[in-house]
């Protein structure tokens, strides 16, 4: 898909759950036969029509974790799919690409190391599976804004709760048993935080309560067609890069039960000489986390049929 030479100031970035919101897709859907065709290939994969929950809900069905992981990744993809044809600027090749949790899927498509077909599969699985260890070992997350990671480590320590989410500094979000969070938080709050959110989620992702949906994860992922992609993935749960298709199928599997390292991962790229950074996918979460870390740094957030057309910096 991409041109050479490699953009080394040049990153792709995509979001993870959270980010879905009724409505999205759908001008993108009306205008563009390329994000019709992914759409309705993702109803036919799934057996459902996904299309219609993104852009008329219900809400309350779309937050559900095996739909919103498939939706957020083809709204994603079809956007990154319309950008590309319609801004040739972004066929050269970027850097690196990373992705938030199930953005990661998206990435591994950017990327060339996984089929679309084959993301939306596993993102289905991935979301079932994530949904019933939440049902079967119940728990929550919530945010804490304003501590640094050392200090919600050792709350998370005493209570019994464990860090999800580094996904900026002052900006954690920890998970585990309903109780623990909640003692978790008074823990932080005592500790000074500036702000505790807890957080409307089915399960306590990226923790060890996910255990049960990582073995889940273990055949599906070791019987994916996958491929060394074209570009670094930088991976969540080491924040570092690689373009080894068994170091992707082990990451897979381990990133449900581990915390994502994004404060890490933004780091990295930063100090890698990436200046501009494109969030393909609904909302603009990742690129206010990255212009918040990185102040200097071109952030282009594509998320609808407006802004498919993207304006990059010369250089």
């Amino acid at each position: 898909m991409y041109s050479d030479p490699v953009r080394k100031d040049r990153a792709f970035v995509f979001p993870g759950q959270g980010a879905q919101a009724v409505g999205m897709g759908k001008d993108l859907y009306e205008q563009f036969p390329t994000a019709r065709e992914l759409y309705d290939r993702a109803d036919e994969i799934l057996g459902f029509r996904l299309s219609r929950l993104c852009f008329e809900g219900p809400e309350e069905e779309l937050q559900q974790t095996r739909n919103a992981q498939p939706a957020i990744a083809v709204t994603s993809l079809a956007l990154l799919k319309v950008a590309t044809e319609v801004s040739p600027q972004l066929l050269e090749r970027p850097a690196f690409v990373a992705g938030h949790s199930l953005g990661e899927y998206s990435a591994l498509v950017a990327a060339g190391a996984l089929p679309f077909d084959e993301a939306v599969r596993l993102l289905r699985i991935r979301g079932e599976l994530m949904q019933a260890a939440g049902e079967k070992n119940p728990g929550t997350m919530a945010a804490v804004l304003g501590l640094d990671l050392t200090d919600c480590e050792e709350i998370c320590r005493e209570a019994g709760a464990e860090v999800c989410n580094v996904n900026a500094p002052g900006q954690i979000v920890i998970g585990g048993r309903r109780e623990a969070v909640v003692r978790a938080l008074d823990y932080a709050k005592a500790r000074g935080a500036v702000k505790v959110i807890p957080l409307s989620v089915s399960g306590a992702f990226h923790s060890s309560l996910m255990r049960p949906a990582a073995d889940g994860m273990v055949q599906p992922v070791a019987t994916a067609s996958l491929a060394d992609p074209a570009v670094p993935v930088v991976l969540n749960v080491t924040a570092t890069p690689t373009q080894d298709e068994l170091a992707i199928r082990h990451e897979l599997v381990d990133q449900v039960c581990r915390p994502v390292q994004w404060t890490k991962t933004v780091e990295f790229l930063g100090a890698h000489g990436v200046e501009t950074f494109i969030e393909f996918g609904p909302g603009r979460v990742l690129t206010a986390i990255i212009k918040r870390m990185l102040r200097k740094s071109t952030c282009i957030n594509v998320n609808d049929a407006a802004s498919v057309r993207v304006q990059l910096p010369d250089g």
